[in-house]
């Protein structure tokens, strides 16, 4: 015991001559040129457990980002890899996440459309601070990092070192608060708008009243943090998509609970979607009995079904018609009306839709989704498609009119529609879209 206590008592000491030689060499420039940034760390668990700057943003000299700051090689970039040496699953998990693949937008049309219709540095400002951009290396800046890519906190942003992802993106430096990141109004930075407005879908949901009127309950210090435990009010966005029940432990990976995918043209099923529905489910069931959750689900997968049958599939079948047909005036991308009409129909109004239905929004799911994907397809699409009077195009929209059930409503009599409602003959058109 004796022995034991020498060796903890030795190794007490030498941890608190590291702080102290710590405190000399960074601390007593820093606390007086940023004193906020000190506090941050002074007052977070990196801070109270003896983390020190150099442990995380120390480099090795042959890293492309290393450059020598009084006496000491360290990187301003601290990465998913230099995180991963203290927090091992979580690197592994995230690396492995959407989060850590959002800054692959940079090829996409997204990104065409900001640096095209836009400008560079919007796609700067904008996309790439909320999805990551490459971080270039500048020789002759002081700190190796190029003002064009740097700041940037993306949590798909891509390393010098190979990494992917940004752990600062949820976890704010310097403080890395968990209760920060438990919060909804930390995924809001990126998680709203008009074509994913996580947030604005949240807050209209019982799941936001909820928070929102019991935020003082939420237990959000806490170091363990299990629903229907350590709060059972409300959940927040990581309730659902990565904190723990009693059941599942915590993941970084925000993919491992979501059986739908909601922000392409077309929603698929992912692999492995029944276990990643059981996993939300696991959640759900902290707060709601079964028939409830099976409730909102049925619902669900039948919102999806309907974009996907009724609009998205047939817009795309007239985008890639027009396509086929030598159509476009243009054949740069994004210079003919009819694109904007179909990209809007489904990167914006569509996804409002899904979004809506999963979150329990309903103002999103009908008003700011559905309303807005049947008008832009009817009355902005079509006629765009129409204006080119070709046999092929005409052919297909006449027939999808004419004789799908769907859509035959704007050829018959609004007074029979109104009749079917009431009789529940209408609904009959979409049995098909509520079963599995």
């Amino acid at each position: 015991m004796k022995k034991l206590f020498l060796a903890s008592s030795l190794a007490l000491i030498a941890c608190m001559l590291a702080t102290v030689s710590f405190a000399d060499k960074c601390t007593s420039c820093h606390e007086k040129k940023n004193p906020g940034l000190f506090l941050q760390w002074k007052n977070s668990a990196h801070g109270e457990n003896g983390i020190g700057c150099i442990d995380c943003h120390e480099a090795d000299p042959a890293d492309v980002d290393a450059f020598k700051h009084n006496g000491s090689t360290i990187a301003t970039l601290v990465t998913p890899k230099d995180c991963a040496k203290c927090h091992e699953q979580e690197e592994k998990e995230t690396s492995a996440s959407y989060h850590a693949h959002a800054g692959e937008i940079l090829a996409s049309a997204d990104a065409y459309l900001a640096h095209a219709a836009g400008g560079e540095p919007v796609a700067i400002t904008g996309c790439e601070v909320c999805h990551g951009g490459k971080i270039k290396i500048d020789p002759d800046s002081p700190n190796k990092l190029s003002p064009k890519s740097w700041p940037n906190s993306g949590i798909g942003r891509l390393n010098p070192d190979g990494s992917k992802g940004s752990c600062n993106a949820c976890h704010s430096r310097h403080s890395f608060s968990a209760a920060q990141a438990r919060q909804p109004e930390n995924c809001g930075k990126c998680h709203l708008g008009p074509d994913h407005p996580q947030k604005e879908i949240y807050e209209e949901s019982k799941h936001g009243i909820a928070y929102y009127a019991n935020i003082n309950k939420m237990a959000l210090d806490n170091d363990e943090w299990v629903v229907g435990r350590d709060y059972y009010e409300a959940p927040t966005c990581a309730t659902c998509h990565m904190s723990a029940t009693a059941d599942q432990p915590i993941t970084h990976d925000v993919g491992n609970r979501i059986s739908w995918p909601l922000r392409p043209p077309v929603s698929k099923n992912k692999d492995n979607w029944e276990a990643k529905r059981q996993n939300m489910q696991d959640v759900c069931l902290n707060c709601h009995q079964s028939r409830f959750v099976e409730g909102h689900y049925y619902q669900y997968d039948a919102l999806v079904r309907l974009y996907n049958e009724k609009f998205a599939k047939p817009a795309g079948e007239i985008i890639k018609l027009v396509k086929e047909e030598n159509l476009l005036e243009s054949a740069a991308s994004f210079s003919n009306t009819i694109e904007w009409e179909y990209w809007e129909l489904w990167h914006h109004e569509g996804r409002r839709a899904r979004m809506g239905a999963a979150m329990m929004g309903p103002d999103y799911t009908w008003w700011h989704g559905i309303y807005d994907v049947a008008h832009n397809f009817y009355f902005k699409l079509i006629p765009e498609a129409r204006h080119y009077n070709n046999a092929k195009v005409n052919a297909y929209i006449d027939n999808l009119l004419t004789n799908d059930p769907m859509h035959n409503w704007m050829s018959t009599n609004t007074g029979e529609i109104k009749k079917g409602i009431k009789s529940g003959d209408f609904q009959k058109i979409y049995e098909k879209l509520f079963s599995n």
